[in-house]
Formats: C-alpha cells, sequence, structure tokens
C-alpha cells in the first residue's frame, strides 16, 4: 500500500460516523489521515470510550510501517467521539453509518438520520449486503442515500464499492464518489443493485466452494487456508482474477476460455450452477481486457507480475527471519 498523503486534501469535509465497530473506527482513521474532521458516535457507552485509543493504536502501527506521513497523535486530534447522534451529524457533508448489519436496526438509524442530517449530506451505509432499496425507500431523502460497503480493515484494504438504488439522485453517487477519492479510496460504482453487492458475492463464490470441499472431505480448513494464501491469494494481491487467466495463457483470456472453459462449466454444474461461458460473453470480457492491455505487451505484464510476485515472497520470508 502507498503511504497516504497526510490530509492533503482540496477542501476538508466534517463526516459523521455512525457506530463505532470495527468498520467505524477503521474508517475514522481513514478519514481523519486524509484531512477530514471525523465526529463518531456509538449508542453503546463502552464503544465510544473505547474509540480514541483504538484508533490510536492503528495509527501507531501503520507509522510503525512507514503507511502514514503524518505524526498519529496529530491524525487523532481529528476525531472526535460524540455522546448523541444530533451532535455526531451537525453540519456534516458525508455521514456513513456503520450500525451491525440488521435491516431492523439499519431502518431505525436511517429514519432518524434522514430526520436530523443537513439537508445537503450524503448519507451512506456501510452495509455489507442490504441495499439501500431495503431500508431507506420510504424515507423522504431518500434520494441522498446509498450503501458505501467498505473492505475489512479500510485503511489496508481501500477499496469502496458505492452502491445507489433507483431513487439515488446522481449528484448524490457523484458527491460520494467524489468524497471517497479525497479519502484516498478507490470507488467502485455498482451499477445496480444486488444482494452482497460484488465484493461479498466474490469472496462468497470462494467460501462456498470452500465450505463444500471440506464437508466432501476431499481438503481440510488448514489445507485450503494454504493453497488460498500461498497460491490463488498470492497472485491475486498483485492482480485480479481476470488478468491471472489473462496472463496465464499465452494468447490471452479468449483462449483460457476456449480451453479451459468446459471445465470450469463442468465445475459449476457439480454444484447446480448452469452458468456457460458464452461466446458473447466471453469476447465482450476479453475485449475489455484488450483496451486494458494488448496482446504485444503480454510478456512484459507477465515478466512485471513475477517480479511483483517475487518481491512479495521475498517480504515473507524476510518477516519469517
Amino acid at each position: 500500500m502507498a503511504i497516504l498523503n497526510g490530509g492533503e486534501t482540496t477542501h476538508a469535509r466534517k463526516v459523521a460516523i455512525i457506530g463505532a465497530g470495527s468498520i467505524g473506527t477503521g474508517l475514522a482513521v481513514v478519514y481523519s489521515h486524509a484531512g477530514h474532521t471525523v465526529s463518531i458516535f456509538d449508542a453503546a457507552p463502552a464503544q465510544r470510550q473505547r474509540v480514541l485509543q483504538e484508533v490510536r493504536r492503528i495509527l501507531y502501527d501503520l507509522q510503525e510501517f512507514g503507511l502514514v506521513a503524518l505524526p498519529a497523535d496529530e491524525i487523532v486530534r481529528k476525531v472526535q467521539v460524540v455522546d448523541n447522534l444530533n451532535d455526531a451529524v451537525s453540519s456534516a457533508e458525508f455521514i456513513h453509518e456503520c450500525a451491525p448489519e440488521d435491516l431492523g436496526i439499519k431502518r431505525r438509524i436511517m429514519k432518524e438520520l434522514d430526520e436530523v442530517a443537513p439537508a445537503n449530506a450524503v448519507i451512506a451505509s456501510a452495509s455489507s449486503a442490504i441495499t439501500a432499496s431495503e431500508f431507506a425507500d420510504r424515507l423522504p431523502g431518500r434520494a441522498r442515500c446509498l450503501v458505501a460497503h467498505p473492505g475489512n480493515p479500510p485503511y489496508l484494504l481501500r477499496v469502496m464499492e458505492i452502491v445507489p438504488a433507483a431513487f439515488t439522485s446522481e449528484d448524490a453517487v457523484r458527491r460520494a464518489l467524489s468524497f471517497m477519492a479525497s479519502a484516498e479510496l478507490a470507488p467502485i460504482r455498482v451499477r445496480r443493485e444486488l444482494n452482497g453487492f460484488v465484493f461479498n458475492r466474490l469472496q462468497g463464490a470462494v467460501l462456498r466452494e470452500a465450505y463444500c470441499l471440506v464437508r466432501d472431505g476431499v481438503a481440510s480448513v488448514e489445507e485450503i487456508d494454504r493453497l488460498v494464501r500461498d497460491g490463488l491469494g498470492l497472485r491475486w494481491s498483485v492482480i485480479g482474477p481476470f488478468e491471472t487467466v489473462d496472463l496465464n495463457t499465452r494468447g490471452g483470456i479468449g483462449r483460457h476460455a476456449r480451453i479451459l472453459g468446459p471445465a470450469y462449466h463442468a465445475m459449476g454444474a457439480e454444484r447446480g450452477q448452469d452458468d456457460p461461458w458464452t461466446q458473447g460473453l466471453v469476447s465482450e470480457i476479453e475485449s475489455q481486457r484488450r483496451a486494458i492491455m494488448p496482446l504485444d505487451q503480454w510478456d512484459d505484464r507477465v515478466r512485471w507480475r513475477n517480479r511483483k510476485l517475487m518481491s512479495l515472497i521475498a517480504a515473507r520470508e524476510s518477516e519469517q527471519d
């Protein structure tokens, strides 16, 4: 991960975080380090009491690894813990609800936020699977509501899924994307609502198969974790699944699909999933990959991947020493 820029934002904003669990606390680290002023509220007094200590601990760890450019104590001063929701959202431009993944709780909190938040504030939920249509559809201010789902921990996995509902205004989406970029996150706009969005649907596909493999006595929990950690995961920390198979087969992803597509279809069919890689779908994916990397750059990109993996492996081995 690159060193954070140390608060050099073009426009420092007041941000409210509702919920001081691991996600809310992690986002407080991200937003405060980016230069924004953060007010964080949690209904549980014990959670409020430990927030600043946890933010400081995370920042000290990041500082130890050279991943922040400002002293931890300077960043912590941008985070304020408040005792009620009204104080948290007062004058906030962006509000991030980080309550537990419970529809009833989210409906209640989002209703209250819509009533008390400044009229120009974007209201986002860090929901992992529940859509904005489920918790904000009856709100008078639903046009400013959407999902902003982070990776966990957000100060290390710097992606953010922006998932608007059909009723979310384009202005709210634009402002959410702009705000996430200002916080040095990598926002991804999900083009339609679906349970689990993209991050957790990809993770879920791997988990479902992993559970089945353990159930069927094919491999143990430790063996599957090892295979992903030292194989798939190592590669995916450098490139994604499409680029992985694009670089694994000379001739690129189209040739990979022709050779191995039937085998992957058969694997899916074993689990009751009938989703063949049709010629049209493969052509669309191949077209997108070639727009990113023409085939005449394939050898150079393979060498780049290999050198990145060498660097990661060397870092791992030095840590073990």
